[in-house]
């Protein structure tokens, strides 16, 4: 992968631009930077684009008729090209930055910038620094988090529930610094003895070592399972995991449901229409802040309601039993 996917300007409501040519444009259009650690042909990417300058204009009426250029960043998920993606956009100077995940905002926040960034699908932001509270960030960081890091008992308990044979578990993250996984993994700990899980392993160095953590638990003989913390790097890499996952037949959760669309054996997190409540909320925040709001008094948001997925075919394929008790909390099986 390289350290950048390509570059993509717009404008809202008037015709692209030419990065070589910004420079000639009028003073009052205001250059929004997005960051993803991600690339530029996932899905997710592809959603935002299509919908955030719209919804840009929207929010902000479609009768004002102000101009908006927008300049992306695709790094992979990788810390390193998202930090070196990151240094980029803020040598642009634009006016605000959306951060995509966790990755880029540690990467935007590694840099320093007093530039106001608004967040999408960071999880706990209060844990890792980059807010004081969610009802006021007090600093120039808002944004929204769909994931807060209780949630770590409850996706072990889910898991033992469909998998009640399991000892072990591994917890698969991105190590590298400024992700979020400290808060999660104590949460997890603690609920582990309730539920008879004695061990707990996670990856030690890089993104590399993910691979590794998971064939190794594939040879623990059906006693291990997985559980999938929030983060860019396995996130834009799910198809592959999933499919190693099931040739060591190991059961997993995942955060997002995207991953059981892909083959995966359950998720519990924000429902699809997620997406969409994040786009307008950050379009609104952003043309906030470029009306001369502050993000240190725009409070945080979180969804209202986690959904439960099934993959009852991925089940069947491990020879697991879904529990009618289970059965009865999905909000969808997937057969």
């Amino acid at each position: 992968m390289r350290r950048r996917d390509f570059i993509t300007t717009m404008a809202v409501g008037t015709a692209a631009w030419p990065l070589s040519i910004r420079a000639d444009q009028p003073a009052q259009v205001p250059l929004i930077g997005v960051l993803f650690a991600d690339r530029a042909e996932s899905p997710f990417p592809k959603l935002f684009m299509s919908a955030f300058p719209k919804l840009l204009q929207d929010e902000r009426g479609p009768a004002s008729g102000a101009k908006t250029e927008i300049l992306y960043r695709f790094s992979g998920g990788d810390t390193d090209p998202t930090r070196a993606s990151a240094r980029e956009l803020i040598g642009m100077r634009p006016a605000v930055i959306v951060a995509i995940t966790n990755t880029a905002m540690a990467a935007l926040h590694h840099e320093a910038t007093s530039i106001p960034v608004v967040f999408i699908n960071v999880s706990d932001p209060v844990g890792v620094g980059y807010v004081d509270s969610l009802a006021r960030p007090g600093h120039s960081v808002t944004g929204l988090t769909p994931f807060e890091p209780s949630l770590g008992s409850k996706w072990l308990s889910f898991l033992k529930q469909l998998a009640p044979s399991i000892q072990d578990a591994g917890v698969i993250f991105n190590p590298e610094p400024g992700n979020n996984s400290g808060s999660f993994l104590r949460a997890i700990e603690s609920a582990a003895p309730s539920l008879a899980v004695k061990t707990i392993v996670t990856p030690h160095t890089n993104s590399a070592d993910i691979e590794r953590t998971i064939v190794g638990l594939g040879n623990t003989s059906g006693k291990s399972g997985l559980v999938f913390l929030p983060d860019a790097l396995t996130y834009v890499r799910r198809n592959q995991i999933v499919q190693l996952i099931a040739q060591q037949h190991i059961p997993a959760i995942y955060p997002w449901r995207d991953f059981v669309l892909a083959g995966g054996l359950m998720s519990y997190g924000p429902h699809e229409a997620y997406a969409d409540e994040m786009f307008r909320q950050a379009a609104n925040y952003v043309n906030r802040i470029l009306n001369g709001e502050k993000p240190a008094e725009m409070p945080v948001q979180a969804p209202t309601k986690l959904v439960l997925s099934i993959n009852a075919r991925t089940a069947k394929a491990l020879d697991l039993e879904i529990p009618a008790s289970l059965m009865a909390l999905a909000d969808e099986m997937i057969e």
